[in-house]
């Protein structure tokens, strides 16, 4: 319905419209330029359409080299911005830490080491690397096994006490403020803190038994350690199920019904459910403790290794007659991490000695990890870096503030933003045009600039965008932030136009009632018609 009204206002040019057939793909090819005077004229007619009579449109057009303003529309009007909230987050991190800041990780030994043993527990003190994860390295266990060779090339063949957290870096909540309580098992609102794991959350590999009534077997991963799930799944056939399929395989309209739930008595995770003979399944699982599951991950890549962890300590230790020796600092680059159990360090007293460094990937590469997927995990954890690399406290509203006062400093006005999260999955984040806009065109003008606009997704070719605008000239030239939560949409960034000018564009709709890509739709176009605008024609 939306596609044939935009037809009808004469947006015929921005999608491709043929008659009055939506068009099935997102817009096709724009067979001519387009002036500003008719994009406005479009703009216009679309935001206007009585399908949006309940929605907040806001827009803001500018050609940031002549300081014009091409188009507006209630560009000073809050709007809860979703995931363009990333936008904020990704271009201050790059201004107040740089594209090549690194996260360190350092384990230090609280105790002697001599004879290949450590005598006391390893203490990793983390600082919330996201790096150590499937998406930014192929597989999450690959650092952790570089930082169990670490270990053995420092001569340590054994730990005769724990693996634990050591400082609490990140002392507020792991999960953001507003976050809804509903979503707190979904794979997206996954909590963070100091030690992080492949993005917060695993997978269950469920198998059904081969037949009814036979065991369910369950395998984690990318670590076999963590989540620990106690299975109380059935192997069962599912009502009106189909015939035995050629491969001895059911045939079923529902392969399998599972759900888990974490037992607050023994944190572990509990597998119900049914799922059919000789079926596999396979889900995503929350960690219920972050720093548990990197401790139990590393655990693994030490005993993959041959480092023994004994959990207590040895009675011998280094005495005099075979003093421990002491362990080097070292900062040399480590793509990894390590392992074992769990706990946090509380010791203050024992001396302890670093070993090591492990420093994560740079910012340009993790920017890029967070904004073309739209990562939530890392904006949070960014957040809380900046603050506590610029206050020495790594809280989300510590971090808010350095924000705060950076979005002022380019010009952003104290009421057109509300910070409450890095991510932008809270509800009470709120955003207007002006300070994307704002935002955008501040980061252009930074030395990290190219790091920001690499990461963002292109039009139909990465990211979250890379089904948007196929055959048209945003394709391969728009780079613009998504966002979405429930009725909330957005879309910002920055567009070249038929001419060579750079354009910086933000558009955002909130609290419409009409499918969600009748909202893409309006969006598209605006990027479209900016990518075939000629700035000098019919001004």
């Amino acid at each position: 319905m939306i596609a044939r009204l935009l037809c009808a206002t004469g947006a015929a040019a921005l999608l491709g419209c043929a008659g009055a057939t939506p068009a099935p793909t997102p817009a096709p090819t724009v067979r001519r330029t387009t002036t500003l005077s008719e994009l406005r004229r479009q703009i216009d007619s679309m935001v206007a359409l009585p399908e949006f009579r309940n929605a907040h449109w806001g827009i803001l057009i500018v050609d940031p080299d002549r300081g014009d303003t091409l188009y507006s529309h209630n560009a000073g009007k809050l709007f809860m911005p979703a995931s363009n909230m990333k936008v904020i987050t990704g271009s201050v991190a790059l201004a107040q830490l740089g594209p090549e800041f690194r996260f360190r990780t350092t384990f230090v030994a609280r105790g002697g080491v001599c004879g290949g043993v450590l005598h006391g527990d390893l203490v990793v003190n983390g600082r919330g690397d996201p790096s150590v994860s499937d998406a930014m390295r192929g597989d999450a266990m690959v650092p952790m096994r570089e930082i169990a060779d670490s270990l053995a090339a420092h001569g340590i063949t054994r730990i005769a006490g724990k693996i634990v957290a050591g400082e609490n870096v990140f002392p507020d909540s792991s999960l953001g403020y507003g976050w809804s309580w509903d979503d707190l098992r979904d794979a997206y609102s996954a909590g963070v803190d100091e030690l992080f794991f492949d993005e917060g959350y695993g997978r269950v590999v469920v198998r059904g038994g081969a037949q009814p009534g036979a065991p369910v077997t369950v395998a984690a991963l990318p670590s076999s350690r963590y989540p620990v799930v106690r299975v109380e799944a059935r192997t069962a056939l599912a009502p009106d199920s189909g015939a035995v399929g050629s491969g001895g395989r059911l045939v079923m309209s529902r392969e399998s019904q599972l759900e888990t739930h974490v037992d607050p008595a023994s944190g572990a995770e509990v597998l119900s459910g049914w799922i059919a003979p000789q079926w596999v399944d396979t889900l995503d699982v929350v960690y219920p403790d972050q720093n548990a599951a990197y401790l139990a991950a590393l655990g693994q890549a030490l005993s993959e290794r041959g480092i023994v962890v004994t959990g207590a300590l040895s009675p011998a230790g280094c005495g005099a007659s075979g003093a421990a020796s002491t362990v080097p600092t070292t900062a040399q680059r480590l793509e990894g991490g390590a392992g074992a159990t769990a706990g946090r360090d509380t010791t203050a007293t024992t001396p302890m000695d670093t070993i090591f460094v492990y420093q994560s990937l740079p910012l340009r590469d993790i920017l890029r990890a967070m904004a073309k997927p739209s990562q939530n995990q890392i904006a949070e954890i960014l957040l809380k870096t900046i603050g506590l690399e610029r206050t020495g406290v790594g809280r989300a509203d510590s971090g808010s503030a350095v924000v705060a006062r950076q979005l002022l400093a380019w010009g952003a006005q104290p009421d057109g933003f509300v910070l409450r999260d890095g991510s932008g999955l809270s509800r009470y984040d709120y955003l207007t045009p002006e300070t994307l806009v704002h935002t955008l065109a501040a980061i252009r003008h930074d030395t990290a600039f190219a790091a920001f606009y690499d990461a963002l997704p292109i039009a139909g070719v990465d990211g979250t965008i890379a089904g948007r605008m196929r055959g048209t000239p945003a394709q391969g030239n728009v780079h613009a932030k998504t966002g979405y939560v429930a009725n909330a949409r957005s879309l910002s960034g920055y567009v070249t136009t038929a001419d060579g000018r750079m354009l910086i564009f933000s558009a955002l709709c909130n609290n419409w009632t009409v499918p969600v890509r009748d909202v893409e739709r309006v969006q598209d176009s605006v990027a479209v018609g900016l990518a075939s605008l000629r700035l000098d024609e019919g001004r």
